[in-house]
């Protein structure tokens, strides 16, 4: 029997000893090098991509000789005015990776000293950039298509057990109503030239909204798999689509959707056993964190923290989190309230893009 991945060599090439015993100045050198990898560690202007320029602060702050702007190693990102220390983000990356069903922010604030809401905002940074990171992907070969729902469970029940029956059917309207649906579009494997396969999520009122989406990430010649949903009746006239019946059958003719199913086991898991309780407001990041480690689930934790680092320098400031915890909170998603935030159409926008909907 083959050996799983996670407890092969190849699976740990960094440790969060040699990254917690680094130096302040050592740390911002790693860091320089991951985000600005494309100029050999160099300074790139984020404002104009200049790569001419001269220090006005010992090797920490620059100014651009083509649009005559400053900026430092994190400005025009999405840690952009941040106040921790090069040497923990580049630790919180390090334990971000490592947590194979995703981190709390409860454990990291306790593993990095710092603040609940610090740890929450810059997890869910991370989470943002993931999927910014994976917007343009587009999937072909075979692609599976499924929803599932998240949240919503019950209250705990009371302890008398004659009075079950009645507290069921007195919240099961109230927490149908916090469910959230995630659709996946999942690309398989390719064995042939070992390629992984990427995944896609969505945060959408009805399986049947997918069916836009589905026409403009799919490439023509995609087959399709899905369940018998009637809401998959459309792909039928747009891509060629083998259906499955999971009532009767796990897979069928070689109709299945197994891998969709896989993923959605991940985020239940996550769910159950790392955050105890996912937010519908938030879903969307979280769905956009497990699809990425799900496509990477076959590299090792130190490029995956790479990776991590490369998107958030790739990952413009967030338009929901900057100053989340001061009242700038995004509203639910829910089909009675169509995505909006606090007082800003940049908010709207940004969440437009995190629910898979048009603004």
């Amino acid at each position: 029997m083959a050996q799983h991945f996670l407890l092969s060599p190849q699976a740990r090439t960094v440790s969060i000893l040699s990254v917690a015993s680094m130096s302040e100045k050592r740390a911002y050198a790693k860091l320089k090098r991951i985000i600005w990898d494309a100029n050999g560690g160099k300074p790139i202007c984020p404002h104009c991509g200049g790569i001419t320029h001269w220090e006005i602060e010992d090797d920490k702050k620059w100014r651009c000789l083509g649009c005559r702007k400053s900026f430092s190693l994190t400005s025009g990102t999405i840690f952009k005015d941040r106040k921790l220390s090069y040497r923990k983000l580049l630790t919180a990356c390090v334990i971000f990776a490592n947590g194979v069903m995703g981190v709390s922010a409860c454990r990291l604030s306790r593993e990095l000293d710092i603040t609940y809401k610090s740890a929450w905002v810059l997890l869910h940074k991370v989470r943002e950039a993931m999927g910014l990171d994976e917007e343009t992907a587009q999937l072909a070969g075979i692609v599976e298509i499924d929803g599932a729902v998240f949240g919503g469970s019950l209250p705990k029940l009371p302890n008398s057990k004659s009075l079950w029956d009645e507290f069921r059917k007195k919240n099961k309207v109230a927490a149908k109503k916090r469910q959230k649906l995630i659709v996946v579009m999942r690309e398989r494997d390719d064995p042939q030239t070992g390629k992984t396969g990427k995944l896609r999520t969505f945060l959408l009122g009805k399986e049947g909204d997918a069916i836009e989406i589905a026409r403009n990430i799919l490439l023509p010649d995609t087959i399709v798999h899905a369940d018998m949903s009637p809401q998959w009746e459309p792909l039928q006239l747009l891509f060629e689509t083998k259906r499955i019946n999971h009532s009767e059958h796990f897979s069928h003719d070689g109709a299945c959707t197994n891998m969709a199913e896989s993923f959605f086991e991940r985020m239940r898991s996550a769910e159950r056993g790392v955050h105890k309780h996912i937010s519908g407001a938030h879903l969307p990041r979280y769905a956009m964190e497990l699809a990425w480690k799900e496509q990477n689930r076959r590299v090792s934790n130190g490029s995956q923290a790479a990776m991590m680092i490369g998107a958030i320098g790739r990952a413009p400031p967030s338009k929901t989190l900057v100053g989340y915890w001061q009242g700038r909170k995004a509203k639910p998603v829910s089909n009675d309230n169509p995505p909006a935030s606090v007082n800003d159409q940049d908010d709207d926008d940004a969440i437009a893009y995190l629910t898979g909907r048009k603004a």
